[in-house]
């Protein structure tokens, strides 16, 4: 898909501004979104609108991608990086600018630290209605289950929970952004990592704030290293471990630090069953589930779609690894 990128220009104008050395641009859309030369190095750059909490583990886990990739320093370039992000940025070792003039460069003889420069960061309106709730939920479902995007409206409006003008309104927007190909017999998901990042950005910043239920702790500290034998199970409603556990039951090779637990049910069951003090410093968190779980299913995991989407949107950089690895063996079908 076109990424409008035209902001780089912009960004390394104000570059040159306030460095007084001149940057020389290149527009490309190949393998990187262009090239610019500072100070006789070239860098590789990976544009993004906006680096904030939300966003950052997908663009760190883009970045190593495209570091493997070439023999080129990188430099992410952005309309807006949240500052605390780019302290993050420049302790990873990472070059950044954005269109204030704020940056972080790095390499060889090379060394720039600008920042302070003030970014007015437009809050988004008028966003689409595919990455508001009712979007979320059925693009979840369909990434989850492809299949289901040949189901009517009205199967689509039940699977998701949402109105059936709602998936009327959500599919034709997908169709125009080139996420949904209508043919004489079908439907069929196309550019699914746009779809997926866009989705999971979406998720974190609009949805799941909403369906965080309580966050509480262990009563008994050990219990936060025996926490594969609570029997989350055990009751009227349905609870599946998420994130962090989730990935250690489904990789064998993880230590979780925080825990999720996603329910249909009341999180005070859940605190009196398990021995949970409310806490909202917690190292456990309760969320809603938001799609429709079968009671006869006995996994003990969210599906493998969301345990990839809490990781990588935690931004830690074990959660980020341990993702890549669910994204290669849990969703080829997306990838």
């Amino acid at each position: 898909m076109y990424k409008n990128n035209d902001f780089i220009y912009d960004a390394t104008v104000k570059l040159e501004e306030l460095t007084n050395s001149p940057v020389q641009f290149t527009s490309t859309r190949k393998n990187y979104d262009a090239i610019i030369i500072f100070k006789r190095q070239s860098f590789n750059v990976e544009a993004r609108s906006e680096i904030r909490a939300s966003n950052k583990g997908i663009v760190l886990s883009d970045t190593e991608i495209i570091k493997k990739k070439t023999k080129r320093p990188v430099i992410l370039v952005a309309r807006y990086i949240a500052q605390e992000i780019a302290i993050e940025l420049r302790e990873l070792g990472i070059n950044y600018i954005d269109i204030a003039g704020n940056a972080y460069i790095n390499e060889g003889e090379i060394f720039v630290l600008i920042s302070g420069q003030k970014t007015q960061y437009q809050q988004k309106t008028n966003q689409a209605r595919a990455f508001q709730e009712a979007g979320i939920k059925l693009i979840f479902n369909l990434l989850n289950n492809p299949e289901n995007l040949q189901l009517s409206y009205r199967e689509l409006a039940e699977q998701a929970n949402i109105s059936i003008g709602s998936v009327s309104n959500i599919i034709q927007e997908l169709e125009g952004m080139n996420f949904i190909l209508k043919t004489s017999s079908n439907r069929i998901l196309k550019n699914t990592p746009d779809l997926l990042n866009r989705w999971i950005i979406a998720y974190s910043d609009i949805l799941r704030p909403r369906i965080l239920k309580k966050r509480l702790r262990f009563a008994d500290k050990e219990h936060s290293s025996t926490w594969r034998t609570l029997d989350i199970q055990e009751f009227d409603f349905n609870n599946l471990w998420g994130s962090e556990p989730a990935a250690a039951l489904l990789t064998r090779q993880f230590s979780p630090a925080k825990y999720t637990i996603y329910t249909d049910g009341n999180w005070q069951s859940i605190s009196r069953q398990l021995k949970l003090i409310p806490d909202e410093n917690g190292e456990i968190e309760i969320l809603q589930i938001f799609w429709k779980e079968k009671k006869e299913n006995k996994n003990k995991t969210t599906p493998a779609l969301l345990v990839y989407a809490d990781l990588l949107s935690s931004g830690f950089e074990r959660n980020i690894q341990i993702a890549k690895r669910i994204l290669n063996n849990e969703l080829q079908n997306i990838k």
